[in-house]
């Protein structure tokens, strides 16, 4: 992919004009043989519109010869039939050179849409995860969908449609002023000020109407997007009509917005219609009276009226493009802005790998705010020694799974400082930091691909050796056993195809086969019914075996075999010590523990199960 300047993606680049922003990607610098492309189409756009212009004038000889044979019966009829095939060749010869043009350019402007495209991509990867967890996915969908679609349609008209009419117009209005005199060269003129004046200006009035549109089409595509993505939820209470109700009203404000842009189209094309009527009009009626007074002759009159149909045809295509495009606009607009949004975690200029190291994670003195208001984390501190297994437990909201995405450095912290391997973690590349971090989350997303994807997400390129065993190593072999597809099994989207244990599993094997030097087990089972638990507890020790490891937990019972556990409250470190220790001292963490034991009991002594077996796909 080439390397043509993209739009920063560690801070808010500026607004920049149209042509700012596209021409870094028509004429980029490191792409030599896109910019031999650009001047080529230049030669046949100027080779089109001269023969294009030369055209007129080849059937105003035919029509005077044609005419002078009542006076004149001797002139050859070979010379009007030369005549005649010259015009035809050179018809054919203008739009030869015009469809080359396009060939030759369509390159270009593909590779200026791909750039632009993974700009936007890319940026929006380097994004904070506050942007991510802000976002509307389907508004945000589809706002890159317009905006894609609109760079391309920018591209398109400027390039094969504008600037080959504005030469085109220059070309005919020369023409006509040293043939026919100032006149006609003011009425031409006149026409096209007046005609361009009432489209810029209309079209800037329409324009809100076309904002409005983009607005309420995002809304409703927000909405049917989230409904859908909680399907589950509606059924459940059955809100149906509630959920179709709420899109209809969305779709209902988008349907007066498009009327209101309609009918003032419909406006816009009758004002452009008559000025070239007036226009054409007053030169004919010029044309008229010189044919009269004998200072034109009858195919002066023909080529005045062929000009002006070839000039007002694209200046008419040149107003239904200026809209176009001011809609395209419109369109990026959003996209754009996109650009604009700063990335909150950014690497420093130069900024180093993570050296290598056997995992020693050390939490300094670290504090953290979402926002100023609700601080989070406050002087925490711990060290985790190269393959031993620390856990956070606390209540829900004390800040454990916080830690996670610091280390991760989805944030920076606001005070004190995270090492990896007495590294600082915010002086080191972000992308090397991660690879080094496996993870296995509490809310485990896969993707709409098949199981064997979803592992090898942990590596991209691994062999298929290596996926297989890390399915065997997080206990997944039975599973694939008893499907159909084996490995190729479709997961769904969401991977809710898959019970909630398949999922973790699917999880851990994805992270095993990273092969970090930290592992990470975000709440990894507490959304696991008790008999699943105790099966991926064990794939989890299998995973954590000689790794340094970290375990963000709410069930107790979980983290007794770890080497060291950390008690959050509040944000801070309130008890810390082993198992037994920690019950020892009858604290906070004694009381977690008696009240979990409690719960656990409360309906084994009922006879009822905790909870019912998820369904999978091997059920």
């Amino acid at each position: 992919m080439s390397n043509s300047p993209a739009p920063n993606a560690t801070g808010a680049a500026p607004r920049r004009s149209l042509a700012a922003t596209l021409l870094p990607w028509l004429w980029p610098s490191d792409r030599p043989d896109l910019r031999r492309r650009v001047l080529v189409a230049l030669v046949f756009l100027l080779a089109a519109k001269l023969i294009t212009v030369a055209v007129p004038y080849m059937f105003k000889r035919a029509v005077d010869l044609l005419d002078g044979l009542r006076d004149n019966p001797n002139i050859a009829v070979g010379a009007v039939l030369g005549v005649v095939l010259a015009y035809g060749l050179a018809r054919v010869a203008s739009q030869v050179f015009g469809e080359a043009r396009d060939a030759v350019f369509a390159k270009v402007a593909q590779a200026a849409i791909r750039g632009l495209g993974l700009a936007v991509f890319n940026h929006l990867h380097a994004l904070s995860l506050r942007f991510h967890l802000e976002r509307q996915t389907g508004g945000l969908s589809r706002v890159i969908e317009r905006g894609t679609k609109g760079i391309q349609f920018v591209l398109q008209f400027m390039t094969f449609n504008i600037f080959p009419t504005i030469v085109e117009i220059l070309l005919v209005g020369g023409i006509l002023w040293v043939m026919y005199g100032w006149q006609f060269m003011i009425i031409t003129v006149g026409s096209i000020i007046g005609y361009i004046a009432f489209t810029l200006l209309f079209t800037e009035w329409r324009t809100k109407y076309r904002r409005q549109m983009n607005d309420e089409d995002q809304r409703a595509n927000t909405r049917a997007v989230d409904s859908l993505l909680n399907y589950e939820t509606v059924k459940y209470f059955t809100n149906e009509a509630h959920e179709a109700r709420r899109f209809d009203e969305a779709l209902g404000r988008y349907e007066r917005a498009a009327v209101k842009s309609q009918v003032t189209l419909s406006m816009l094309n009758i004002g452009q219609g008559a000025i070239i009527a007036v226009g054409l009009i007053a030169v004919m009626s010029l044309a008229a009276i010189g044919v009269r007074d004998g200072s034109m002759t009858l195919g002066d009159f023909v080529l005045v009226n062929t000009y002006l149909i070839q000039l007002y045809m694209p200046l008419n295509f040149l107003g239904f493009a200026y809209r176009e495009i001011k809609q395209g606009l419109v369109d990026m607009e959003a996209m754009f802005k996109l650009l604009d949004v700063p990335a909150e975690v950014s690497d420093k200029p130069d900024a180093p790998a993570l050296a290598a190291g056997p995992g020693q994670v050390t939490f300094d003195a670290v504090g953290f705010a979402y926002e100023p208001r609700r601080q989070i984390l406050n002087d925490v501190s711990f060290t985790i020694q190269p393959g031993r297994k620390l856990a956070v437990v606390g209540a829900s909201g004390a800040g454990k799974s916080t830690l996670s995405r610091l280390l991760f450095r989805f944030y920076d912290v606001t005070a004190g400082r995270i090492l990896v391997d007495g590294q600082d973690i915010r002086d080191v590349a972000q992308n090397s930091l991660r690879a080094a971090i496996g993870i296995v989350p509490q809310d485990t997303v896969l993707f709409n691909d098949t199981i064997y994807y979803n592992i090898a997400y942990g590596r991209p390129g691994a062999s298929i050796e290596d996926v297989r065993q890390a399915a065997e190593m997080a206990q997944l072999v039975p599973l694939i056993a008893r499907l159909p597809d084996g490995y190729e099994t479709m997961v769904g989207e969401r991977g809710l195809k898959l019970s909630g244990g398949e999922k973790q599993r699917v999880a851990i094997a994805r992270a095993l086969l990273k092969r970090p030097r930290v592992m990470v087990f975000d709440e990894a089972t507490s959304a696991l019914d008790t008999h699943t638990e105790r099966e991926i507890q064990q794939a989890l020790l299998r995973a954590a075996e000689g790794l340094t490891t970290l375990v963000i937990a709410h069930r107790l019972s979980t983290v007794v075999d770890a080497d060291e556990i950390i008690v959050l409250e509040g944000g801070r470190v309130a008890e810390r010590g082993r198992h037994e220790a920690l019950l020892a001292a009858d604290g906070l963490y004694a009381r977690l523990w008696r009240r979990q034991q409690e719960a656990q009991q409360a309906p084994e002594l009922a006879g009822s199960p905790l909870q019912s077996p998820a369904k999978s796909l091997s059920a």
